[in-house]
């Protein structure tokens, strides 16, 4: 009897690799807005600067190798989100 073996590719093995990295630094930051003990808070932001970092990291292999491709932002839409925002942080600091 022949037996079916799936076979992903590195680039499938890659992108649920970022997907999983992503979920867990979402998680994580998650957990850092809602504790209050500080030295817990500490480790776990040492671990989420991990995390992150190895995101980044496999992330930009899989930008190097064209898996991820990123477009750049048009630099009015830029200027446009970067004064909302400075606008909203001045208000609440009213």
């Amino acid at each position: 009897m022949q037996q079916n073996t799936a076979v992903l590719t590195e680039q499938e093995i890659m992108n649920d690799a970022l997907s999983s990295e992503k979920q867990i630094i979402s998680a994580y930051g998650t957990f850092l807005a809602e504790s209050t003990c500080e030295n817990l808070r500490s480790e776990m932001t040492k671990i989420l600067n991990d995390k992150q970092q190895i995101q980044y990291e496999i992330f930009n292999a899989m930008q190097q190798k064209g898996w991820y491709n990123v477009k750049n932002a048009n630099m009015n839409d830029v200027q446009t989100a970067t004064q909302k925002f400075q606008t909203m942080q001045q208000n609440m600091q009213q």
